[in-house]
């Protein structure tokens, strides 16, 4: 056999700086398991269908388990000369069997392999991402529940809106990593389908049987075309989309974790096994855990455009510059798993000062609305009621009175002769916020 699978064509050796700017091997490594299993439910098909021997697929079959334990022992030599995980498993397996080996890519592309090497990774990713985001979503539960009718404020221009209930606030987040599981959910189902019997493009001229390896590989359905199967990564570019969104959510949670944290707010305390400290400040006490999650975001959003990038201008099917989607892909896998695990560790040790919150969601004549609701249902138009109550605020600031409940009855009915003692009723914190929460409970969402 030639020292490279294609050799044969080529009178010159391989430049050596070739060798070191094309292989991927590098990064591909990573892919072998799949690679491994993959190559084994081939063989078997082979097999089945009169291609190869029983014997030789047998012999195979134990070559390619031997290296899997090769590799996972750290005892596997790979080498960029052969340029990627596919070659370098396959010359190995040669040395270990002999002919039999050189049998195993009969009706197979590298092409159609990486293919189906990256959709069985995929996959697998897709469920573990899908169970992280679960995890959190536990957190979530759990925080709400054990700081259950703890009021805060709600924000909108993070200026203070409305009082809300804690629990609410996380369970917004509940909401949004339950449509980003969704979206993994519906990838992984674009992403399970087996792309192999397409060859290099074409397919191949053996009897082979596309739905068998399927089978052997747990797959509900095999491509249609051979040159999409070949040339298809929208299922990639699909999981870095979800991965972006999800990562988008996080980074708007780690900035109100980041905001609360600060002495301006107060509001909770990141655990310190979760923060680290200043090398000259001795009295710091830094976020990083947020602060993080904040700025991968972006690694994981360039990932994505380099995947919409790199696809862009391809004629199909199969093109070199598609080995370059394996380090978006590989990174954006690492960086979102990490996040969710530590974001979820982070969150079940959040202490929460519900003091500070509650003090917080006090002021700045948060029960407005409240009282401009108690006015509407006098007989008061909105809009009108808008009117008086926002003349109600400006006398509370031009006095200094931090609360609209804080004022006299007759200073109310100075606005508005329909105002009564009940006025205090509406504009009572608690009260006005247990009035609405039970629009949105916690136990809504199936705990």
């Amino acid at each position: 056999m030639a020292e490279k699978p294609w050799g044969g064509r080529f009178a010159e050796k391989t430049n050596k700086l070739l060798e070191r700017f094309s292989q991927s091997v590098s990064f591909d490594k990573r892919l072998y398991p799949y690679d491994i299993r993959g190559s084994i439910a081939h063989s078997k098909m082979l097999a089945k269908q009169g291609i190869i021997s029983e014997d030789d697929a047998q012999k195979i079959e134990e070559g390619l388990t031997e290296i899997l334990i090769e590799i996972k022992s750290g005892g596997f030599q790979f080498s960029e000369a052969l340029e990627d995980i596919h070659m370098n498993i396959e010359k190995r397996l040669i040395e270990k069997i002999g002919d039999a080996g050189g049998k195993l890519h009969t009706a197979r592309s590298r092409n159609d392999q990486v293919a189906l090497d990256i959709r069985l990774y995929m996959r697998d990713q897709a469920k573990e991402v899908v169970e992280l985001i679960a995890a959190l979503q536990e957190a979530l539960i759990g925080l709400g529940k054990k700081h259950a009718g703890v009021i805060m404020p709600g924000y909108t221009h993070l200026q203070r809106a409305q009082p809300i209930l804690f629990s609410n606030h996380m369970m917004a987040y509940h909401e949004m990593f339950k449509r980003d599981a969704e979206r993994f959910e519906d990838c992984y189902k674009r992403t399970n389908v087996m792309p192999l019997g397409a060859a290099a493009l074409a397919g191949t001229t053996f009897p082979i049987d596309r739905n068998y390896v399927a089978e052997q590989l747990d797959f509900p359905a095999v491509t249609k075309n051979s040159l999409d199967s070949v040339s298809d990564r929208d299922f990639a570019i699909e999981f870095c989309a979800a991965s972006s969104i999800l990562m988008m959510h996080l980074s708007r949670m780690s900035e109100e974790l980041i905001l609360w944290s600060t002495d301006e707010f107060g509001f909770i305390r990141i655990s310190d096994a979760f923060c680290t400290g200043s090398s000259i400040m001795p009295q710091k006490k830094n976020p990083d855990i947020p602060e993080l999650v904040r700025g991968k975001t972006g690694r994981v959003f360039g990932s994505l455009i380099s995947l919409l990038t790199l696809m862009k201008g391809l004629p199909l099917a199969y093109n070199r510059d598609m080995q370059e989607d394996k380090e978006q892909i590989f990174d954006t896998v690492d960086t979102v798993k990490m996040s969710l695990q530590i974001f979820a560790a982070m969150m079940e040790e959040l202490e929460i000062n519900k003091e500070a919150m509650l003090l917080a969601a006090d002021g700045g004549y948060s029960t407005a609305t409240e009282v401009a609701d108690y006015l509407v249902r006098k007989g008061l138009p909105f809009r009108d009621a808008h009117e008086v109550v926002g003349k109600i605020v400006r006398y509370c600031i031009e006095n200094n009175i931090k609360r609209v409940g804080d004022l006299k009855i007759d200073e109310f009915q100075q606005f508005s002769s329909m105002i009564g003692d009940d006025i205090y009723i509406a504009a009572d914190l608690e009260r006005s916020t247990k009035s609405k929460s039970d629009l949105f409970k916690i136990d809504d969402i199936g705990v």
